[in-house]
This record gives C-alpha cells, structure tokens and sequence, in this order.
C-alpha cells in the first residue's frame, strides 16, 4: 500500500511525524506538506502564481517528503499531479493539533486536503487530535494505522473519513464511535480594535462548551470515544453504514487492549 500524508499544521508539525512514524510501519509513505503554518484555509488552491517544491530531509527513514510553498490542497494536487510517478493508493492528512469537528470541517486545511485524494478517486482520512496532546497524536496515529489495513482488506475504496480523537490514553479510550457532524462547534464573533490610522476588526471563534446531540462528533469526543465521521459530497456517495461500522469495531478490538 502506498501512502500519501499531507497537513496544514506545517512539514515540521509533531503530528505530521507522529502519524508517519505508524504508517510506514504498514504501508510505503510519501510526504507532501506546506512550508508553514496553512490552518483554517480550506480547500484553498493557488492559481493565480507559481508553485514551488523542495524535497526536505524526513525525520523518518524510507520516507521521501517534499516542502510546498501552498495550501494544503495545493500539496495533495502537486504530489498526485506531478511529484509522485507511482500509484498512490489513499491519502491521510494530519495529525491536526486540534480537533476538527461539527462546522470546523468546512474551514479546516486538514480536512480540505484530504478533500483533494477523495475528489481524485482515492480512499482519503482527515485526522485530528485535542490541542496540545501528546497521548492524543499516539492514540491517532495507531488508530489510523490500524484502520488504512482494515479499509483495505473490507475494501472499502473510495471513502472519505474524518477522525477525531479525545485526550485519553489507549487504555482509557471507550471505543469508536460512527457519528455524524456536530451542527456547530464554534460561536464566531467579531470585535473591532481600532488604531489611530485605521479602523479594523478581528474575527474570533470561541468553542462551544457542549456535549453535543445524540450521535455527533462532539458528543463521542466528549464521552471517550474515538469518533469516525464518514463525509460525502453527494448521497451515491454515501458509504454503507453497516460495512463502516464492521470496520470500526475491527479497528477497536485491535488497538484497545
């Protein structure tokens, strides 16, 4: 199996080799992230100036990584595009440094890049982790490690996951969960913060302190759940429930001890 793994937290992010460092234990990876920081872009692409691509030294041996100077979904069409000859068969973005959940999906260069491998015909996984959680980067790349094996022996194919984990040990996580999304996770606002030359605004999102509805990404988070959101862009594309729940109980019984 080869594997591309792109993020928007960066080529340097902790979560980006967290999550490699599982998969080529399974599968052959390729690396293909922004240069920097390209949180909350979406599926932004560039089309209005050049692209360029450097390959960086990777933290991992075997693991050829490349640096781009664009969004997240820039790195996906670049290396399915151009950088990589072989035949990719999935693409897992991540691991976020914070969770992406209910409407934070519709922003999130994590889940905008993953977007890009499902678009192109590919099995693609959108992962994320609570801010600042080390157990939580190891919790997620195990469970994504363990479930790109299952999705391929179920042959699942062209399926578009996004994942969250809660900040709990191995041990102390419940299970899985297959949820839907959250109606909202964020309460946007704006304040104005006006200078002396200029009058300016600041858009701010504050998280919403709630358990969330019966069956949501939220609500499994908050009980210890790994949550599995399956996403779709249209309703024949809507993966079977029962095949994706086999799948989850699968992943659970080999990564919960």
């Amino acid at each position: 199996m080869k594997i591309l793994v792109t993020n928007d937290d960066g080529i340097q992010a902790e979560g980006l080799w967290a999550l490699v460092r599982e998969l080529k234990k399974v599968a052959q990876v390729t690396v293909a992230a922004p240069d920097g920081e390209r949180s909350a872009i979406g599926t932004a692409v560039t089309l209005f100036q050049p692209l360029h691509a450097s390959e960086v030294c990777a933290r991992e041996d075997g693991v050829k990584a490349y640096s781009i100077d664009g969004s997240p979904s820039d790195c996906v069409i670049l290396a399915l595009g151009k950088l990589i000859t072989d035949n990719i068969d999935m693409v897992v973005s991540g691991i976020n440094r914070d969770h992406n959940v209910g409407e934070d999906v519709y922003i999130s260069g994590t889940v905008g890049a993953a977007m890009q491998g499902y678009f192109r015909g590919l099995p693609a996984i959108a992962v994320s982790a609570p801010k600042g959680s080390t157990t939580g980067f190891k919790v997620a790349a195990k469970a994504v490690a363990v479930l790109v094996q299952r999705m391929a022996a179920n042959k699942l194919g062209r399926i578009f996951l996004n994942i969250n984990v809660p900040d709990l040990s191995m041990e102390e996580v419940r299970g899985i969960k297959i949820t839907r999304l959250a109606r909202s996770s964020h309460i946007n606002t704006v304040t104005e913060d006006n200078s002396e030359q200029h009058r300016q605004f600041r858009l701010v999102r504050e998280r919403v302190a709630e358990s969330g509805s019966d069956g949501t990404d939220i609500q499994a988070i908050v009980q210890g759940y790994i949550s599995i959101t399956p996403l779709y862009t249209s309703l024949l594309d809507k993966p079977p429930l029962r095949l994706l729940k086999k799948v989850g109980a699968e992943v659970a019984a080999e990564i919960i001890k």
